[in-house]
């Protein structure tokens, strides 16, 4: 065994080394100017450990990524073997074997005639190229006009330019003003805070999606191009459609001649418990957009997948779409996602999530009884608990509370509890929980009990 003093050592060491080198991304790094930085060193299942051997429950899967669960040895050995075979080649008018079969594998999968796969090295790059394309695509068929965008309040779509400019969140926009032109926003589907039928989810769908309707028709629908929606919104607290929601506006794109993009980033790959959420809720888009769980974590991917009518234009005499990455379709990443696929269907993980999304839900809403807790909601296994001061009223905290309470304790506590998840207050103040789809009861049952300690105490602070 180690010297433990010298141990003590090292890991001061890298905790400095990460504050005086590592910029980390979303992050205050002045809140590290005198307290280590928190560094994980080791992933087992649905646990990950510490440099002091500390374990938590990953309630995150990484960042909405590990859905295979950490540590799984034969997607690491199919990375190795693919990095002796071919490390790298680029999928700029060439292919590699890796990239073809994955591509072939995606179309297999989605929904409609979406059998076109352009592959990019994360989720931000496929929601930028989802909205060049549609670009494009207009001016290649003659509707130049045809370049707006339609998105959803509060929704977070990425940190590219259009990425971020088809995001809702204001406070993530302001630093990087001005940006790309022609994105507008309109009404998320957070039913708990509905302006109107809050108690009707199928009249609340109806209206949340004419709005959509009536924005296109505000800007004119020759001039826009696309809507952008996540199947279940990820910011503000995983807000899921209502009945009938995207079945209407599904007919409000067909009928202005708009491209409905499934940005599904985060919620494609078993996430909901189906490799796209959007045949979990029954309506076909015009692209789709994903990353994460492609690969559960082990080697960065994305990709945009494209239906073939968007496709045809591109394909004829010399028109090119003039976009691209270096390391998209990478060969390590492609080979990782195959060998993913393949133990999802070996596993059974979305029939596992499908099965269990019931469970987890019953569980977290146990923690209806404290005070603090106002709403529980979302699908699969991707739930927000909405925090409140007043659950009769649904009064939320102020800006110092939100401070104190959420930045202050609770991201800390939990944590300090044994619980990787997020605190956020990108909207509401919420608490949200992702674990990896290998999750269990016990693992439910863990999380609510972490939870429910750490939310009673943050309840004596408000």
């Amino acid at each position: 065994m180690g010297n433990p003093i010298a141990v003590s050592k090292d890991r001061s060491a890298l905790s400095q080394s990460a504050y005086d080198h590592l910029w980390m991304h979303f992050t205050r790094m002045s809140s590290y100017e005198s307290s280590p930085v928190p560094t994980i060193v080791r992933g087992e299942g649905t646990y990950i450990y510490d440099d002091r051997g500390k374990r938590y429950l990953d309630g995150l899967a990484g960042l909405f990524v590990v859905q295979a669960g950490h540590g799984r040895r034969e997607l690491a050995e199919v990375a190795a073997r693919q990095a002796e075979e071919l490390a790298f080649f680029p999928v700029w008018s060439y292919a590699h074997p890796k990239a073809i079969e994955l591509a072939e594998r995606l179309a297999g999968e989605a929904p409609g005639d979406l059998s076109k796969v352009f592959f990019t090295t994360g989720g931000g790059e496929a929601v930028e190229t989802a909205w060049k394309l549609a670009k494009q695509y207009f001016k290649l068929i003659g509707k130049p006009t045809k370049y707006k965008v339609v998105s959803r309040a509060v929704a977070y779509h990425g940190t590219p330019q259009g990425a971020l400019s088809l995001t809702g969140l204001p406070g993530l926009k302001a630093p990087f003003e001005p940006l790309v032109p022609g994105a507008h926003k309109v009404p998320n589907t957070n039913i708990y805070r509905a302006p109107l039928h809050g108690d009707d989810p199928e009249a609340f769908g109806r209206w949340a999606a004419d709005q959509i309707e009536q924005q296109i028709l505000f800007e004119g629908p020759d001039t826009v191009a696309a809507v952008f929606l996540e199947p279940v919104q990820n910011a503000g607290g995983c807000f899921p459609p209502p009945p009938g929601y995207f079945q209407r506006v599904r007919e409000i794109c067909d009928r202005y001649d708009v491209l409905l993009v499934s940005d599904e980033v985060i919620c494609a790959f078993g996430r909901l418990g189906k490799t796209f959420a959007c045949d979990k809720f029954g309506y076909v888009p015009d692209m789709i957009t994903c990353a994460k769980g492609m690969t559960s974590g082990y080697s960065p991917i994305g990709a945009c997948i494209v239906s073939d009518r968007l496709a045809e234009p591109f394909y004829q005499g010399d028109n090119t779409f003039l976009h691209g990455y270096t390391f998209g379709g990478h060969p390590v990443s492609a080979a990782v996602g195959l060998a993913n696929l393949d133990l999802f269907e070996r596993e059974k993980l979305n029939r596992h999530v499908l099965d269990n999304e019931g469970a987890f839900l019953s569980t977290l809403r146990k923690l209806h009884d404290l005070p603090i807790v106002g709403d529980v909601r979302g699908n699969g296994f991707f739930y927000g608990i909405e925090l409140v001061k007043d659950k009769n009223t649904k009064e939320s905290f102020n800006e110092e509370e939100t401070e104190r309470v959420l930045y202050g304790f609770l991201s800390k506590a939990l944590f300090d509890a044994g619980l990787y998840c997020r605190a956020d207050d990108r909207g509401d103040p919420v608490v949200q929980l992702a674990p990896p789809l290998v999750s269990t009861q016990q693992t439910f049952d863990e999380m609510e009990q972490i939870l429910r300690g750490v939310l009673a105490e943050a309840w004596s602070k408000l």
